[in-house]
């Protein structure tokens, strides 16, 4: 067939779609949609992009995985495992890794790809909080990000506790326990999950549905969602010059940034791929399969559940019996329940409650830069810090074997710093943030301070100052000064009558006080003008000086 005939047949399937289907003009202007360029943003489709790894590599997975508990004598490969008892689970499992062409190779993509979809997500949440870009019109991305978050923790342990293996029962068993601890409704919930006494015959099959069609298909309606509300709410932009509230600079959808995108995808695609051919994970042939009456030694859950594993650890051993028969196991509720279901609640909720202390209802599509919101910066940064330890304490039996130290004194350390780390590194990251406005200010109104030391004539030495360049100067101006806290209400109105909402106006006025008790105001643009003025004429009085100092010197010659 000619070109032209291909030109004409490719033009006539054109019409006749657009015909039925008009939507030529529409798509027109979405694909010139412009998103912004910063490294930054690409945290986000790296999540997109595993997510799409992990269902094509769990699809694969999936047409030779057994999800049944019943036993068989395993006969397989892996020679130290033959004639040992097994669940159809875990016998299918190592029939994957050695038996299936390039079937090690999807598992350890799958398990790879895993913690790189929940590293992304958490990574960019991060990035969404430190900037806030959770800031109206937003707030309903990010609790569906927060619920991502969620269910990618969910799936990724269901997804490790499908082998069956010791490893994966041992953190099974541990769930149970946290199921347990539950007050009242603890042994049903177990029973209900479990079909029975742990671990039964009906978990894995159950499991498996949960992890390949239930939470992913939820997950994927979400990102679905996300994208959606991305697409029509305008993206967040950092500021720089010509950038404001009103638009987005940055590059077309099609074809540049559909092109960057692409390449993107195959790029993460090769990295994991690459992961997963050189370094093995979760070698389950080394654990045998799962016997409830045995433990690995030095057991540990993957990163993302090893904060959890840590407040189990960290927490003493309190338990409180009512009437001699109720057992209320406030050691594995607090840590495993009731500090999780704060955490994730408060995060879910922080837009909210900073917009109530704020009092701001305002749109906003340009970025904050972490030193601008002092508070919020020194939240995040307390919230790492509480997150770090926990995760260390996840690892006390191992940091003790390496380094020889008693695993009681790790655990006493931990106690202690868990309270006394967190609030010292609010005060630290709020005081750096503090030191580096102040630094920002002086860039406007003296210039950056280059390094440069001369000494005059007259013997006085001074540092050079160097004019900052126009695209520094637009991201420095775009800090907006900081809303003053709100007033203490009256507690009574002229007649003595006690306000109405009182106590919640003065909690309000109080939170607002935590944010914005302490600013570093941004000067004017007359104290601007006015410290460039100045530094003009520190500069004609230093080349006066100096010409003063040359024309002296020349005199006796002349």
């Amino acid at each position: 067939m000619s070109t032209s005939k291909v030109e004409q047949a490719g033009g006539a399937g054109y019409l006749w779609v657009d015909d039925r289907v008009p939507a030529s003009k529409y798509l027109k202007k979405q694909l010139g949609k412009v998103f912004p360029d910063h490294w930054s943003f690409m945290l986000g489709e790296i999540a997109l992009y595993s997510f799409i790894i992990l269902l094509l590599s769990g699809t694969f997975l999936s047409l030779w995985f057994k999800p049944s508990m019943i036993e068989v004598v395993y006969d397989g490969s892996y020679l130290p495992l033959n004639g040992v008892k097994m669940s159809e689970a875990y016998a299918s499992t190592l029939d994957i890794s050695f038996d299936i062409r390039g079937g090690l190779l999807m598992r350890q993509i799958h398990h790879w790809g895993a913690l790189f979809f929940v590293a992304a997500i958490s990574v960019h949440l991060l990035r969404v909080f430190f900037t806030g870009a959770f800031r109206k019109p937003r707030e309903t991305n990010w609790i569906i990000g927060v619920t991502l978050l969620t269910l990618a923790l969910l799936e990724g342990f269901a997804g490790y506790s499908l082998p069956d293996d010791l490893l994966s029962g041992t953190g099974l068993r541990i769930a149970q326990g946290i199921m347990l601890s539950l007050p009242v409704v603890g042994s049903y919930v177990s029973f209900f999950v479990f079909g029975g006494e742990f671990p039964g015959t009906d978990f894995i099959p159950r499991l498996y549905t949960v992890h390949v069609l239930l939470v992913p298909g939820i997950i994927l309606a979400l990102i679905t969602v996300h994208l959606m509300l991305v697409w029509f709410q305008k993206h967040t932009q950092f500021p720089g010059p010509g950038r404001t509230q009103r638009n987005v600079v940055g590059y077309p959808l099609f074809p540049v940034y559909a092109a960057k995108a692409g390449g993107f995808f195959f790029v993460v695609f090769g990295v994991t791929a690459l992961m997963g051919g050189l370094f093995q994970i979760n070698p389950i042939w080394l654990y045998g399969p799962y016997i409830p009456d045995q433990i690995t030694a030095g057991s540990q859950p993957d990163w993302y559940i090893g904060w959890l594993d840590g407040a189990l650890r960290l927490m003493p051993n309190i338990e409180i019996v009512f009437f001699g028969q109720w057992n209320l196991m406030l050691n594995v509720l607090v840590p495993a329940v009731i500090v999780p279901g704060i955490i994730f609640t408060a995060m879910a909720l922080y837009p909210f409650i900073e917009q109530w202390a704020t009092g701001d209802k305002t749109h906003h599509h340009l970025l904050d830069r972490p030193r601008n919101a002092p508070t919020r910066t020194a939240i995040g940064a307390m919230s790492l810090s509480f997150y770090v330890l926990l995760w260390i304490q996840g690892g006390n039996d191992l940091i003790a074997n390496t380094f020889k130290i008693n695993i009681f004194v790790i655990t006493w350390t931990l106690r202690i710093a868990i309270f006394v780390v967190p609030p010292l590194v609010f005060v630290i990251t709020k005081r750096i943030c503090f030191g580096l406005q102040r630094r920002d200010r002086d860039k406007l109104l003296h210039g950056y301070e280059s390094g440069i030391i001369k000494r005059l004539p007259n013997g006085k030495y001074y540092e050079q100052h160097q004019p900052i360049s126009p695209e520094e100067r637009a991201v420095l101006l775009a800090r907006a000064e900081a809303p003053l806290p709100l007033p203490m209400p009256e507690k009574y109105d002229a007649n003595g009558i006690k306000q109405k909402g009182y106590g919640v106006k003065k909690l309000q006025s109080r939170l607002s006080h935590f944010f914005y008790n302490e600013q570093v105001p941004m000067p004017t643009a007359a104290e601007i003008e006015e410290g460039n003025h100045h530094e003009s004429e520190l500069t004609a009085e230093r080349n006066y000086e100096i010409d003063d100092a040359r024309t002296k010197a020349l005199a006796p010659h002349e």
